[in-house]
Formats: C-alpha cells, structure tokens, sequence
C-alpha cells in the first residue's frame, strides 16, 4: 500500500529553523512528504536557507505576505493536489480558518507550535503537538556559550554597525521576529541582564537609548 502524500507547510516567520528537525520527523511519519515549504520575509527569517529539506518560499516583505502566502498553498494542495494530510508549524492565531477550512474539505490537519501557541489554533487542528528543544538550553559542547548564544552572535553580526555593535532596543524586537524569543521567559528577565551575567562573551555599554551590544571574540572561540 502506497503511503499518503503529507504537505508540510512552516511559517517561517514565526517558527525559528531548528525546530526544523521535528517537523520533518512529524510529517514523514504521516506519510511521505511530497511537499516541504517554509513561507518567510528572508530579511526576518535568514537562517532558513540553510536547512537542508525544505523549500524557502520567500514572499516579500509586506505585512502578513508569508502568511496569505501559506494559506492560498494550503487550500490549493488540498483542492488541486488532493492532499489529505497537512502539518502547520505556527504559533500564530491567524492559520486558525486555515486549519478549520482544510478540515472542512475532509483532511487532517496536525499543529505543530510553541508553547504560546493560542488554544484556537490548537483546537482547529485534527491534533496539535508541542515543539520542543528549545535554543536557549542546548549548551555547545566544550564551549562556554550555548546555542542561543551564537544566535545572539549571527544578530548582532546581521544588524549591528561594525565594531560599534548594535543597539541593545533593537536585539529584543530582532531576536523575537527572528526565533521567537520572549526573554522574560528566561531567569534574568531582560535582555541587559541575561547580556551582563555573561561578560565574557558580551561588551555592553551603560543605560541610555543608543546603548549598544557588541560580541568579545575571545568567548566565542571554535565557534
């Protein structure tokens, strides 16, 4: 017996890459995976043309462009393709008519999203499964910094000034968009006490709207 086509289908905005092994895992065993897209703003979501697996479909830079862009490929996978079986990674309310629609025409819908996911979405799902394997705890072996750490790293490389470093307001917003990072989540609570317990991987300049971070090279070594 043949396997079903499953359609894997990320929000790349909203759904940072190394969660990108689960997704997969999850849709190959539903079936075999015919289609495997991320919808993402590039300058928001860089780090998923790296991903092996996966198709970068890049949909411009307007508001909400990825996530038009992924429903008109849902229901046209489920009305011209005939797929049956869909996994959405998302933690965002906005795929809810999406998932209910799908489900309308007889698929099923399997929710993958953070914990912040909003229960609307989870409910429109057929089922919903947590992402795990959070950034923040992978610790790189032999090193003094973790994952989470070189993601800071490749921000501040991406949208800092040089050695002048980048400014400290705009590594929260950047940081969120990019991974979905809440770092109130975490025990330091902000953004220039978690950079501070840490001064042998950051240089912080005092308080003050332009304050920026920068990266001490030494602390990253073998990165």
């Amino acid at each position: 017996m043949a396997e079903q086509p499953v359609a894997l289908l990320v929000d790349g905005d909203n759904v940072p890459p190394f969660h990108a092994a689960q997704l997969l895992a999850t849709a190959t065993r539903l079936g075999r995976v015919d289609v495997a897209r991320v919808y993402a703003n590039i300058c928001r979501a860089p780090d998923w043309i790296e991903v092996p697996g996966v198709r970068l479909m890049l949909a411009g830079s307007s508001k909400n462009a990825a996530d038009m862009l992924l429903a008109l490929d849902a229901i046209e996978l489920a009305l011209a393709a005939g797929i049956a079986e869909f996994v959405i990674a998302t933690s965002d309310r906005d795929f809810t008519h999406v998932a209910q629609r799908l489900r309308e025409r007889g698929a099923r819908v399997t929710g993958l999203g953070e914990a912040r996911t909003p229960p609307e979405f989870r409910a429109a799902c057929t089922r919903f499964e947590l992402l795990v394997g959070e950034v923040q705890g992978r610790v790189c072996k032999g090193a003094g910094y973790t994952a989470f750490d070189l993601s800071i790293r490749a921000m501040i490389a991406r949208h800092g000034q040089g050695r002048q470093g980048m400014r400290l307001a705009d590594l929260a917003p950047q940081m969120h968009r990019t991974h979905g990072t809440r770092i109130s989540t975490r025990p330091e609570g902000t953004w220039r006490h978690y950079l501070q317990a840490r001064p042998e991987l950051y240089d912080l300049d005092p308080r003050g709207p332009e304050a920026k971070v920068r990266c001490i090279p030494a602390g990253f070594a073998g990165a």
